[in-house]
This record gives C-alpha cells, sequence and structure tokens, in this order.
C-alpha cells in the first residue's frame, strides 16, 4: 500500500466535529457573519477584505449579473428545455458561453489597463498627466487597428449606467485606483482621437474596479463567471415560472434547413 500523501491548503479542513475555513471556525465565526461576496474575495485573496473593498466587489457582482436575454441566458434557458432534470448542465451551458464578447470584456479590460500601466516609469499625479497618458494609449491602438477594450457598447450606446455609479462607490470607498483613473481618462480623451464618442461599458470599468481591488489577473474572468451565475439562476427560475425556451426554438426557421433528397422521406430534424 502507497503512502498516503499530504496536500496542504490553506482554505480550510474538517475533522469529526468541526469545519474550519481559512482559519476560522465555519459555523460559529463565518455563517451568519461574513457575507458571501465578502467571502468569495477572501477565499481569493486570503485575506478579509476592508468594508469599502466588499462594497466596491459585490457592487461588480451585481454589474455584472445577467440582466435579459443575452446569449448565456437563452443557452441556458435552450439547455433546460433539452434537459429539465440537469439544472447543473443548464448552469453550466450559459457559463460555458462566456467568452470573448460576453464577460471576457472584464478580464480583457483589467490586463489591458495593468499592462499600460506596468510600462511607465512613474505614474501620473492629476487628471492632466492621466489624459496625457490616455491619450497615447488610445492612439497606439488605434495605429494598431485594435479596439480599446471596454471601450463601446451595443444597446447603451450614450452611456452605460452602471459605469459612473461604480466608479462613484469606489470614489466614496477611497479606493479609486490606477485602473480606474487610466479607464476615466480613457472615456475623457478618446473621442478627439477617434473622432467620436463612445461609451466606456460595464465589464470594462468592473475589470478596472477589480484590478484596483488587487484582485489576481487571471481570476477577473472568474469573478464574472460567479456573477452571472446568480442571474443564470434567475432565469431559470423564471423559466419555471413563466417557460419561453420552447417559443425561443420555435422561432428559429427550420424550413431554412436544406430540404432532404427524397421527398417521399419525413424531414430530418
Amino acid at each position: 500500500m502507497s503512502e498516503a500523501r499530504e496536500y496542504p491548503t490553506a482554505l480550510g479542513a474538517s475533522s469529526k466535529d468541526a469545519i474550519t475555513l481559512l482559519g476560522h471556525d465555519l459555523a460559529n465565526d463565518v455563517m451568519g457573519e461574513v457575507g458571501f461576496g465578502e467571502l468569495a474575495f477572501w477565499l481569493a485573496t486570503q485575506r478579509r477584505p476592508t468594508p469599502g473593498e466588499t462594497r466596491v466587489f459585490e457592487a461588480v457582482l451585481a454589474a455584472l449579473a445577467d440582466h435579459g436575454y443575452t446569449p448565456t441566458a437563452i443557452i441556458t434557458r435552450l439547455t433546460h428545455l433539452s434537459a429539465p432534470d440537469s439544472v447543473q448542465g443548464a448552469l453550466a451551458a450559459g457559463l460555458l458561453a462566456g467568452g470573448s464578447r460576453f464577460l471576457g470584456v472584464t478580464e480583457d479590460c483589467g490586463r489591458f489597463l495593468h499592462d499600460v500601466l506596468a510600462a511607465q516609469e512613474s505614474l501620473p499625479t492629476d487628471d492632466a498627466g492621466w489624459d496625457d497618458l490616455a491619450r497615447a494609449t488610445v492612439q497606439r491602438r488605434r495605429e494598431a487597428k485594435k479596439f480599446v477594450p471596454g471601450l463601446g457598447h451595443h444597446v447603451h450606446k450614450d452611456g452605460d449606467p452602471r459605469t459612473p455609479r461604480l466608479m462613484a462607490i469606489a470614489e466614496e470607498e477611497g479606493i479609486t485606483g490606477p485602473h480606474l483613473a487610466l479607464f476615466a481618462a480613457i472615456g475623457r480623451v478618446h473621442p478627439e482621437i477617434l473622432g467620436r464618442t463612445l461609451p466606456l461599458n460595464g465589464a470594462g470599468v468592473c475589470g478596472a474596479a477589480l484590478a484596483d481591488l488587487g484582485l489576481p489577473l487571471e481570476l477577473l474572468r472568474a469573478f464574472a463567471l460567479l456573477a452571472r451565475t446568480a442571474g443564470l439562476i434567475g432565469q431559470l427560475a423564471e423559466e419555471l415560472r413563466h417557460p419561453v425556451g420552447n417559443d425561443i426554438f420555435l422561432s428559429v426557421d427550420l424550413h431554412n434547413r436544406p430540404v432532404d433528397p427524397d421527398p417521399y422521406l419525413p424531414p430530418s430534424l
């Protein structure tokens, strides 16, 4: 028989009589005492967030929860229609659809801002300095014929309501850092370079805020998925109350499918 191996973890452990989580008694010190958003932050960083950090982090989670018939929501509903016995499958399908166009912007923007900041010998100390850095940044992206992550929205063309609200919350809590400062400056200066005004979108400002909170860049999309999970549960709950999945399925024009070569055979689906 091979020797038992140890795999150390700082997250928690269980014994016959107790469960510990992050060095605290789960039942007595965590349950009913620590909110879920605070706990998620704590688990990811191994440090308990301040009340201000918790407020900003939970505002990000609320901003990224599903709101409407996005592709992730539709996929979740259709998967539930196909396999109503597998709620985990429906949730997983929606989460797997979180990519470069939906949810991925949070990670892309956070990484983009971080890379720009990391390349600076020193950071600006006033709005004028941030505007200069933002101009140079947007100009480089334009010359490279690349989009600026977090700039533009297919629905909120005149301004994403989440963006000023999250910036205000961060300001109130004293957590506005270099990522949010650069992102705000991009919003101010890009029209003079691009020749048009585009909104700073909610997914982008969430990425900037998460980066300012010091959360790992590799996990920024994971936090977006955490938020979207709650939204998808809401989609499933509404699907149970007012089913529309079958109507969405039937709205697809099946007549556009290739015609069977043998007209006497039933059409294949």
